[in-house]
């Protein structure tokens, strides 16, 4: 009798989740049966919906609850605390599996390659917003003394940055922050946050409905400046075509012709401005040059040699996500991915790599929202299964489930697991409960280590 198909997820966010799913609701999971595990660096699962996403944001964590009902599915096991390669490595899994899927996302900041950008004061985006949605591997503190600030950048990540630094920490209480977040953002300074964008407003690319929650605040007037909203024949087309991105315009331009209210902290959003020096001295942050750019007709722009410098005492870039490169695999440095076709990762020479696959940003990059992730699992398990069919995967020689527990127990390696991570839920939604809270989230790795029991 045939036995199920071993696969393995290196990566338990969304991308890897629902991979796992697609291969649950495949017919391969009817005859002969799939059998998968997902590995996680960090003790719990959901990647970026846990560690990259502002905790205002309650909506998008809602999509853990789908999640959930993958991870609970008896051909699924979760081994959290699990890092690759240094517990695990390629050629390890390939004796455990059939298959191997990556899924390990994007954490780090793209590089800004403008003169002050390693100034004190400048930070990427990614940084802070794994310290606010308290990251274990980074510092407990963040340095937050800048009255008036810069966010580079257009997108989700720069509103998110933007917000968080403008609302007020009691505002922000009500969240899952932990009490090292609060603490700090208390003594955050700022009460003028400038967001530039290098283009026009139909280029923007926030969500609607993001961009709209950022004037919800009591404690934040956002402002546009009327002489930003402009558009060529490029743009009009823009808008045409793409419903968010008309939804994004029309909701600037209201902003643009209303009266400036009140609120005490102010966020300008600042469309045709590109970032070309952070000003410093002493070794610090003092400002920011920008030039003024203009539209060419076809929803680009073009310098106008105007400048502009603005006094700010902290920058923080928010131009994308960068992939980290991992081992034994091939890595395209410029789009941070893996070379891949579909998902079937591609040899120096372009030929498929035996048994593993890519999905989610690793695969095509960090663009897109989370649920455009489900289309990039479904790809790439069709081609696994298609590998599998034509028989073009080799088997693990030690497919045994038991096999892989045993060899990273005799690793010594502490990893957590599904029940271990239910248990650590359920302590931070007690620490939430006994201050009227959803949950409060654990910090320190050792911690959600312990509380995991393992």
């Amino acid at each position: 009798m045939p036995r199920p198909i071993r696969v393995a997820i290196v990566g338990a966010g969304p991308a890897g989740i629902y991979a796992a799913d697609a291969l649950l609701k495949s017919d391969a999971a009817q005859d002969p049966g799939v059998s998968v595990d997902l590995f996680e660096r960090m003790p719990a699962p959901f990647g970026l919906i846990r560690y990259g996403v502002a905790p205002d944001h309650p909506r998008i964590k809602g999509i853990v609850t789908a999640l959930h009902r993958v991870l609970d599915k008896p051909q699924v096991r979760l081994f959290g605390n699990v890092d690759y390669p240094g517990d695990i490595t390629l050629d390890d899994l390939h004796r455990f599996y059939d298959a191997v899927v990556f899924a390990t996302g994007a954490m780090a900041d793209r590089a800004l390659d403008v003169p002050g950008i390693n100034l004190d004061g400048s930070f990427g985006a990614a940084d802070f917003v794994s310290w606010y949605d308290g990251h274990p591997d980074v510092p407990r503190t963040w340095p937050l003394e800048a009255e008036k600030v810069a966010v580079l950048g257009v997108g989700n990540v720069a509103l998110d940055v933007a917000r968080i630094l403008a609302k007020t920490a009691d505002e922000l209480l009500p969240t899952e922050i932990p009490p090292n977040v609060h603490a700090g953002l208390r003594q955050n300074k700022a009460v003028e946050v400038h967001v530039f964008g290098r283009r026009g407003p139909a280029q923007a690319k926030f969500s609607p409905m993001e961009l709209r929650e950022l004037d919800h605040s009591p404690n934040i007037e956002v402002i546009v400046d009327p002489e930003d909203i402009e558009y060529d024949e490029g743009s009009i087309a823009e808008r045409r075509g793409n419903r968010h991105a008309d939804m994004v315009a029309s909701t600037l331009e209201k902003w643009a012709i209303r009266d400036t209210g009140t609120r005490p902290h102010r966020v300008h959003l600042h469309f045709f401005e590109s970032p070309e020096e952070i000003l410093g001295e002493d070794g610090r942050v003092v400002g920011l040059r920008t030039e003024r750019t203009e539209l060419d007709g076809t929803g680009n722009v073009r310098g106008t040699g105007r400048f502009t410098d603005w006094d700010v005492q902290a920058v923080y870039r928010a131009v994308g996500y960068y992939s980290d490169e991992l081992p034994k695999l091939p890595f395209d440095l410029a789009s941070g991915t893996v070379p891949n076709q579909a998902g079937r990762v591609l040899a120096a020479d372009s030929s498929h790599e035996t048994a593993v696959y890519v999905t989610g940003w690793i695969k095509r990059g960090p663009v897109g929202l989370i649920g455009h992730t489900k289309g990039d699992a479904n790809e790439t398990v069709a081609c696994l299964l298609d590998d599998h069919t034509a028989g073009r995967l080799p088997g693990a020689t030690a497919p045994e489930p038991d096999a892989v527990t045993a060899f990273l127990e005799e690793r010594g390696v502490r990893y957590t697991t599904r029940d271990g991570w239910y248990r650590l839920d359920a302590h931070e939604r007690a620490l939430g409960a006994a201050e009227d809270r959803e949950r409060v989230k654990v910090v320190e790795r050792e911690d959600m280590l312990r509380h995991s029991g393992s």
